[in-house]
């Protein structure tokens, strides 16, 4: 079972979003590190003059890199830019767009997480296409993730495990609108927020995370418990999406879980420790809504008959 570090999400500082990978490459017990901008166009002039240097860095370090593309593609400047990016000879593309994809066909390439990959079918059209890896939406339960892990057997197939999920992408900006400013005139007022804007229900309770363009879940997906299990059903990889927490430690607490020198329920502990900001929640992977957090033993006799099910519908969350 291998760790991928998913892209940063976030809007950081260039001197921190640098440091943050600089660390990963020297500390982090990670396989493979995706990087790039994937949110918001934007941004990514802000610390690109740093991507050549975190990219050989982490390829010093022994990380397979990934060069992910933006998930939403609208503006003539963005399509050039994700086929300029495309033609990348030296690194796999994870595509989190289908328009990357036209560019990508035929030579090999990943999935990023937020391309709807919800059966079998896409999968192995993905596969034909030269899709090498493909990391699943965090939406799916288990019985789908083991149905396309089995359809696909050629292909590593990647699960979301730890992260504010990601649940929706959209052409406005909510960031620039709560302080009364415009898109295109937005300030990059979303730097405020590093870890996400935080939304609650009329009723006061925290219900999602806005990120710019992007809506992310208040939960913290943890798949610790489930981990193992999810190697059993195919899964090749685990994905370890960046908070503003030590994402170096989160990486040894899924690796030692991995290999077996910690117990998953001590180390969902620490984990919580780690990242106090958001509850952790695995509600998704067991066809509950995202938000919840299954227990320990629940977890294990749902893995265990769902593990000899078709494949469902993903739930709503």
């Amino acid at each position: 079972m291998q760790l991928t570090l998913g892209p940063v999400l976030f809007n950081w500082e260039a001197p921190v979003w640098r440091d943050f990978y600089f660390r990963i490459a020297d500390e982090a017990p990670v396989d493979v590190v995706a990087v790039g901008e994937v949110v918001c166009s934007k941004r990514l002039p802000f610390f690109a003059e740093h991507l050549p240097v975190v990219v050989e860095r982490l390829a010093q370090a022994g990380k397979t890199v990934l060069l992910s593309s933006l998930q939403l593609v609208t503006l003539e400047r963005e399509r050039r830019q994700t086929a300029g990016l495309a033609q990348s000879e030296d690194f796999l593309v994870e595509a989190n767009d289908i328009s990357c994809l036209h560019h990508l066909a035929g030579r090999p390439h990943a999935i990023g997480p937020f391309v709807n990959v919800y059966n079998e079918a896409t999968a192995a059209f993905l596969a034909s296409r030269g899709a090498r890896r493909i990391c699943l939406p965090p939406e799916l339960p288990l019985s789908s993730i083991a149905a396309i892990a089995k359809g696909v057997p050629d292909v590593d197939v990647e699960v979301f495990a730890f992260g504010r999920a990601p649940l929706a992408i959209s052409a406005r900006c909510y960031h620039a609108r709560l302080h009364k400013l415009t898109k295109d005139n937005c300030r990059f007022v979303c730097d405020r927020d590093p870890d996400g804007l935080p939304v609650e229900t009329l009723d006061g309770e925290p219900f999602l995370a806005m990120n710019g363009v992007q809506t992310l879940a208040h939960a913290c997906t943890n798949l610790l418990a489930e981990a193992v299990d999810l190697a059993s059903a195919g899964v090749r990889a685990l994905r370890l999406s960046p908070q503003r927490c030590d994402m170096a430690a989160v990486a040894r607490l899924f690796r030692d879980v991995l290999e077996g020198r910690r117990e998953a329920e001590p180390a969902s502990a620490d984990l919580a420790r780690l990242y106090p900001g958001a509850p952790l929640a695995n509600g998704f992977l067991h066809a509950r809504p995202g938000a919840e957090r299954v227990a320990m033993e629940e977890a294990t006799a749902f893995v265990v008959q769902g593990m000899g099910r078709r494949a469902a519908p993903p739930a709503a969350g």
